[in-house]
């Protein structure tokens, strides 16, 4: 995707604060979505949603042929309600949620070499196991190229070295990150949400 301008970040970021409000209020799904041009182009995003500066949730779709306004309602109430490494959200605690959206470009394939720190996240997939790293993770923990596709192979249950084995497949994606103002960044474990990505 081009790049957003402003208005149509603050409509995904408005778009994900009542996603997440109505997933936690009645457990549905937003269906009530602005129809700018631009949020209708196909697309992938990672919804994160943090409390007092601390991961709440984080949940995401690889680029697909899904409209991207479509993708972040929908990964906005999976990060509230269905990564699994946290309960369902309550109401008490949204009063405290913030949000970072991040959308990705579609992937590549690429090779530890061409990895940069900092403008890649990464997918490595082996016989149907799959992990993702953002971009940002990279960047918070000042860790390498090599590094951080290691920390990727680990991600998807994989060993280290997991990348050099035959049937291995490294991927790359951008992805443009914005949030709502006063989020505190932390590290960002991004979960792909099953039977919902189309690359999943």
């Amino acid at each position: 995707m081009c790049s957003l301008a402003e208005p149509a970040k603050q409509t995904l970021l408005d778009v994900a604060r009542r996603a997440v409000v109505r997933a936690v209020a009645s457990r549905e799904l937003l269906d009530e979505l602005p129809e700018d041009e631009a949020l209708q182009q196909p697309g992938g995003a990672f919804v994160t949603l943090h409390r007092s500066g601390r991961l709440r949730g984080c949940v995401g779709q690889l680029a697909s042929k899904d409209p991207l306004v479509s993708v972040v309602a929908y990964c906005a109430m999976a990060a509230a309600l269905d990564d699994p490494r946290f309960t369902p959200m309550t109401m008490p605690e949204l009063r405290d949620v913030l949000i970072e959206i991040s959308v990705l470009s579609a992937l590549i394939d690429i090779s530890p070499s061409e990895i940069e720190t900092g403008k890649h996240g990464l997918l490595v997939s082996q016989a149907g196991r799959r992990g993702v790293l953002l971009p940002q993770v990279a960047t918070e923990f000042g860790w390498t190229a090599s590094r951080f596709l290691e920390e990727t192979c680990v991600k998807a249950g994989l060993g280290r070295d997991a990348f050099q084995q035959p049937g291995t497949l490294v991927q790359a994606f951008t992805a443009e990150v914005f949030s709502e103002p006063g989020f505190h960044a932390e590290r960002v474990e991004a979960r792909v949400k099953p039977g919902y990505s189309t690359s999943t």
